[in-house]
C-alpha cells in the first residue's frame, strides 16, 4: 500500500505511513509529535483531539474559532507545543485556505513544531484557495497530512488510512505504531485500499457528485430560511430560520420522528445547528421536502 500511494503522489516510499484508519494515525501523531507544551486545536473541532490529549496527558489550548466559525491565523502564530486542525473542519465543514495554512506551517517551522492537517474530508473541497497541503509537503519538514479512505473512497468499514510526510516525521508514527502493533492492516484492507487508490479517477468523479449535490442542497436550504455554513465537506452544517420558533435541537427531533437522521451537538456556539450528510439526490430530496413539511406545519 506504501508503494501505491507514494507512486499515486510522487513520493518516496519512507515519506508514507499505512495504517488502520486514519483515527490510530491521529493517536500516533499525538503521542510522537506533542509534548510538554501547549497543543492547540479550534475549540470547535474533530471531538477525538482532546481525547487524544487526555490519553497521552498533553496540555492543550482549545482555540476559539471566529463568529463566522474561521480559523483566525493570528491564534496559531507563536510558541506552542504543535498544532492539529482538520480540512476542512468538522462538524462545520468551513475550511482553511491554502493561503493562511501556509502562514501556520511557516510559523511552526520557525519554532521547530509540527503541525497535523487531518484531511479526512478534503476530497469534497472545491473552493478558491483551497485543496490539500500535500503539496507543501515537500517545503515544510514539520508538516503532516493525514487522509483516509473512509470518505473519498467511501471505505469507512474497510479501516484504511494513510499520512504523507517528510521520512522524520513518518520514522516518529513508525517508532510509536511499533511499540503497540507492527501489523495494523489485514490483508483484505490492504487490498481494497490499493484498488481504490488505483482507481482514483473513479472516485474523483463520485465525490464530484456529491459536491454537485451538496451545492444544490445549500441553495434549496437558504431559500427555506435556513443559515448554512460555507462548507467544503461532504455534509453541511446549519440552522433553521429563527422565525420557525425551532432550534438545532427541536428541528433534529422533528427530522427524527420522520424518518430522517441528522446529528445534533448540544454544545455551546453550536447548539442551533444541525450537521446534515450529503447523500444522493433522491436522498436529499426527501429531506429538503421534510423541512418544508416542518417549516409549514411550525
Amino acid at each position: 500500500m506504501r508503494q501505491t500511494i507514494a507512486a499515486h503522489y510522487g513520493f518516496r516510499d519512507s515519506q508514507v505511513f499505512a495504517s488502520n484508519g486514519s483515527d490510530e494515525i491521529l493517536a500516533f501523531a499525538f503521542a510522537a509529535f506533542f509534548g510538554a507544551d501547549e497543543l492547540l486545536f479550534p475549540d470547535i473541532t474533530y471531538s477525538f483531539y482532546p481525547v487524544y490529549a487526555a490519553l497521552w496527558d498533553l496540555p492543550f489550548r482549545a482555540v476559539p474559532l471566529r463568529p463566522d466559525f474561521t480559523m483566525d491565523v493570528s491564534d496559531y502564530i507563536g510558541r506552542n507545543g504543535g498544532i492539529i486542525f482538520p480540512n476542512p473542519n468538522a462538524p462545520t465543514g468551513v475550511a482553511v485556505t491554502l493561503s493562511a495554512l501556509r502562514k501556520i506551517a511557516e510559523a511552526a517551522e520557525r519554532e521547530k513544531r509540527v503541525v497535523v492537517v487531518d484531511e479526512a474530508y478534503i476530497a469534497f473541497a472545491d473552493g478558491e484557495d483551497t485543496g490539500s497541503a500535500i503539496p507543501m509537503i515537500h517545503e515544510f519538514p514539520n508538516l503532516l497530512v493525514i487522509r483516509t479512505l473512509s470518505k473519498e473512497a467511501s471505505l469507512a468499514g474497510l479501516r484504511a488510512g494513510y499520512a504523507l510526510g517528510q521520512d522524520e516525521l513518518i520514522e516518529g508514527l513508525c517508532r510509536i505504531r511499533d511499540s503497540f502493533n507492527s501489523y495494523t492492516l489485514d490483508r483484505l484492507a490492504l487490498a481494497g485500499a490499493i484498488a481504490a487508490i488505483k482507481d482514483s479517477a473513479y472516485y474523483e468523479g463520485m465525490n464530484r457528485r456529491v459536491i454537485a449535490t451538496r451545492r444544490r442542497v445549500v441553495t434549496d436550504l437558504e431559500a427555506l430560511g435556513f443559515m448554512v455554513l460555507p462548507s467544503q465537506a461532504n455534509f453541511i452544517f446549519a440552522t433553521p430560520p429563527p422565525e420557525c420558533g425551532k432550534g438545532g435541537q427541536e428541528f433534529y427531533a422533528a427530522l427524527k420522528e420522520r424518518g430522517i437522521l441528522v446529528r445534533h451537538f448540544n454544545k455551546p456556539r453550536i447548539a442551533d445547528f444541525m450537521r446534515i450528510s450529503i447523500g444522493t439526490d433522491e436522498d436529499m430530496d426527501v429531506f429538503l421536502e421534510t423541512c418544508g413539511e416542518i417549516l409549514r406545519r411550525g
